[in-house]
Formats: C-alpha cells, structure tokens, sequence
C-alpha cells in the first residue's frame, strides 16, 4: 500500500493523527492544549508512539485519554522490524497524518515514500540554516549562536526522504537576545515559535486532508 486511503469520516472531518515522540513531549503537549481549546477542529489526536520507554511523553498522551505505546527501537532486529510493527499500528488505528514531535528514530525512505506529504515534522531553526543530518535538540541553537546569527526561529516542514527536505509548511522568526546560551535560545524557540507553529500546522493540513 504505498499511498493509503484518506480514512477519516469525511462527515466528522477529522483527521486521525499519531504524534511520533522520543522524550519530553512539550511539543505533544502544545497539541493537546490546542485540541482541548478548539484550535484544531479538524484533528482527532489518536496515537502517540514513542521510540523510548518510560518517558513523560507517554504520561502527558495517557492523562489526555490518547492511546499511549512505547516502541522501543533496540528491541527490534532490524530497522524493517521496527517500521513493520510501526505501520500495523497505523493502520489498526486508521492514522491520516504522522507529526514527528522529536522523534529521534530515522524512518527509512520506505517508510516516509509510504505516507506521502502524510508526515510532518518540527525543527528548530529556520530552514534551510541549522538543519539536515546530525542537527537536532541543543546542537541546533548551538550552531546559531555560534555562527553569530540574530534572528533564529521554527520551521514545520513535511517529511521525504531527505533529512530536514521536505516542503515547508510554516515558518515563525525567533530574535536571539545578548548573552542567550542554546538553553535560553532552545527554550525561547519553543515557548515562541514551536508550540505556537506546530498545532497550526498540525489544524492546516488536517483541514486540507478533509477537504479531499
């Protein structure tokens, strides 16, 4: 099945969305407060999976009543394995769209050719600077303040096979303040840009998938 059926009730409009996570969940968070607000009527949070166990991101998925499941890549032979067990979620689940929200497992390009423009992801820089392999958490706002740049931001882009590549979805500016260290900048980048851009992303495509 390389492109799957738009599954949602068309009469509800609302895309099933899973939220892949690794750690945290800030960013799941700022989701699941703009559900609960109304912000993102066309979106129906169903998933969270995660690729470690035991983290607050799957505390804040259950204490919002959304299925909850650690996947744990190590545990797995083989990348294929993974994925497979992955997808059969998915697609017991009936998923729409896909929101990497620090996700820190590379899916194969199988995998994302798979779900085209049905995965989206947040990165946190304005791409394309500060992006691509290897650039991902604090490395990311180290390699900002570093270059001396004054204006730093969030970018959602959907997901291809190229690391950070993917068509651009929403983009929101950060200014970088005298004195920040990647903490302060990291912190800033989400509380004003991330948290802010992802649901809008997550609201935009969703609404466009039940146009279709």
């Amino acid at each position: 099945m390389d492109n799957p059926d738009f599954s949602s009730d068309q009469q509800g409009k609302k895309a099933k969305i899973a939220v892949f996570v690794s750690g945290g969940g800030t960013n799941l968070q700022a989701l699941i407060d703009a559900a609960a607000a109304g912000k993102m009527p066309h979106a129906d949070l169903k998933l969270v999976i995660s690729s470690k166990e035991g983290v607050y991101a799957l505390e804040r998925a259950k204490n919002a009543g959304i299925e909850a499941v650690a996947v744990p890549r190590k545990t797995f032979d083989s990348r294929e394995a993974y994925e497979k067990e992955i997808i059969k979620m998915l697609e017991q689940e009936e998923i729409d769209l896909i929101v990497l929200a620090g996700f820190l497992s590379v899916l194969s390009e199988d995998f994302v050719k798979r779900y085209p423009e049905r995965i989206i992801n947040i990165h946190p820089s304005l791409i394309p600077s500060f992006c691509g392999d290897g650039f991902y958490g604090l490395k990311v706002h180290e390699e900002a303040l570093k270059y001396g740049v004054k204006v730093t931001g969030a970018t959602v882009h959907f997901v291809n096979e190229i690391t950070d590549g993917g068509k651009i979805i929403l983009q929101k500016a950060v200014d970088v303040e005298e004195g920040d260290t990647p903490e302060t900048l990291q912190k800033r980048v989400m509380e004003q840009a991330e948290w802010v851009l992802l649901p809008r992303a997550v609201e935009l495509v969703a609404g466009k998938l039940c146009e279709g």
